[in-house]
C-alpha cells in the first residue's frame, strides 16, 4: 500500500500518492504517464491533469542534495521548480524541453488544461472555454500544488501562446498573494498570445461583432482549416516531432466565436496595462510569415502570431519585461531547428540564472533537513 506523505518530506516525490493540504488538489495520485511513457508521471487535478518528469529521470533525485539523479551527470543544485503551460490545439509532449530543464538543476512539471490534452473528454469541445478565467483556475491549482510540494523552491511558469496569456492574467491576479497561492518568482513567456494578428481596422471590427455573436452562438465555428505550422511539425510529415494528432490536429483546430470572444477580452486587458509582480521574459522569433504550405520560411519564422505585435505589448505586462528575439524560431520557440532551439533554450537558462536566488548549499535547504 502506498503512503500518504508529508508534502516537506523529500520522499514524497517519489511517491504514488502525495496529499497537497489547502491545494485543491486533496491526493494526487501518480501513474505511469500513457502519452511519454518512462520517465514521466501524471495525475489528475480538478480538471487538469499534472504531468512530471519522474524523480530519478534526469532530475534531482532529493532536493536540496545537488546530485543529478543519472549517473555521470554532471552535479547540479535544485534551483526551482519549474510550471510548463501549452498553447491552443496542443498539450505536453515536448519531453526534451523537460530535459533540458531538469539538466539545469530545475524540478520540471507541465499541466494539461481542462478540455486539452490528457484532461479532454469525450463530452468537451476540445480547447473551449468562454472565459480565460477558466484555464486560470487550473493554473493556480497547479501553481499552489507545487508551492505546496516544494515550499521553500523558487516557482518558474513556462507558458506558450495562449498558455502564455492566461498565465500573464493569473500572475498578474496573483500579484500580492504569499504563501501556496503566490503567483510565480519568475514568468517566461515562449511567444504568447498577447494580441491579435490583424490591421487595427480588422481587429476593432472583428471584436465589436464577437461581442454580439458571442452571447447568441458561442458554438458557431469563425476560422477552420489546416494548420500548415502542425502539419510540418510532425515527424510522418518529415518534421522533427512525435505527437499524438487527435490532441495537436495538423488539420487544425476550428476557432469558435466563444472561445474567440474570450480571447479578445483577455487582449483587452493586457492592453490596458497589467503589473505582474516577478520578472517576465517575452521570448519570440525574430519574424513572422504566413501560414502556408508554400512559404520557404515556415520552419523558420512564426507563422501564427505577429510578433512585432507581440514585442509592441510586452512592456505592458509590468515593470521588469524583458524582451528577446530567436533568429529561425518557430512559434513555439522550443520546437524549433536545432540551433535557434538551442538559443532559446540557453537564453531561458541563462535570465533565470540572473532573476532566480542562487540555490542553497548541498543539503541547506528545508526539505533536505
Amino acid at each position: 500500500m502506498a503512503d500518504t506523505l508529508s508534502v516537506t518530506d523529500a520522499s514524497a516525490l517519489g511517491s504514488p500518492r502525495t496529499t497537497v493540504p489547502g491545494s485543491g488538489a486533496g491526493t494526487l495520485r501518480w501513474e505511469p504517464d500513457t502519452l511519454l511513457g518512462a520517465g514521466f508521471e501524471q495525475a489528475r487535478l480538478g480538471d487538469a491533469t499534472l504531468v512530471r518528469l519522474a524523480p530519478g529521470r534526469g532530475q534531482a533525485a532529493a532536493v536540496g542534495t545537488g546530485t543529478g539523479a543519472e549517473p555521470g551527470s554532471r552535479d547540479v543544485r535544485v534551483r526551482g521548480a519549474v510550471l510548463h503551460v501549452h498553447g491552443y490545439n496542443d498539450y505536453f509532449f515536448q519531453a526534451h524541453l523537460a530535459h533540458a530543464f531538469a539538466d539545469a538543476g530545475y524540478l520540471f512539471y507541465a499541466v494539461d488544461l481542462r478540455g486539452a490534452g490528457r484532461s479532454l473528454r469525450p463530452d468537451q469541445v476540445p480547447h473551449y472555454v468562454t472565459d480565460m478565467r477558466e484555464q486560470a483556475t487550473d493554473v493556480a491549482r497547479a501553481a499552489r500544488t507545487l508551492r505546496t510540494l516544494h515550499p521553500d523552491l523558487p516557482l518558474v511558469v513556462h507558458a506558450h501562446s495562449t498558455g502564455g496569456l492566461t498565465t500573464a492574467l493569473w500572475a498578474h491576479a496573483h500579484r500580492h498573494a504569499t504563501g501556496p497561492v503566490a503567483g510565480p518568482d519568475a514568468l517566461v513567456l515562449n511567444s504568447p498570445f498577447l494580441d491579435l494578428p490583424g490591421t487595427s481596422f480588422e481587429r476593432g471590427i472583428g471584436t465589436r461583432l464577437l461581442d454580439t455573436m458571442g452571447p447568441l452562438r458561442p458554438l458557431a465555428l469563425m476560422t477552420e482549416g489546416p494548420s500548415w505550422y502542425a502539419t510540418g511539425q510532425l515527424a510522418a510529415n518529415g518534421g522533427r516531432w512525435e505527437f499524438d494528432t487527435t490532441l495537436k490536429r495538423p488539420e487544425g483546430l476550428p476557432v469558435r466565436v466563444g472561445w474567440m470572444r474570450a480571447v479578445r477580452r483577455a487582449h483587452a486587458r493586457v492592453a490596458r496595462g497589467l503589473a505582474i509582480a516577478c520578472p517576465v521574459l517575452v521570448a519570440l522569433s525574430a519574424t513572422s510569415s504566413p501560414d502556408a504550405p508554400d512559404n520557404p520560411l515556415l520552419d523558420s519564422t512564426d507563422t501564427v502570431l505577429d510578433v512585432e505585435q507581440i514585442a509592441a505589448v510586452a512592456p505592458r505586462l509590468g515593470r521588469d519585461v524583458t524582451v528577446v528575439r530567436i533568429d529561425g524560431g518557430v512559434h513555439d520557440l522550443a520546437l524549433s531547428a536545432d540551433g535557434p532551439r538551442a538559443e532559446y533554450l540557453e537564453t531561458v537558462e541563462r535570465w533565470l540564472g540572473t532573476t532566480l536566488p542562487a540555490p542553497a548549499p548541498h543539503g541547506d535547504t528545508e526539505e533536505a533537513r
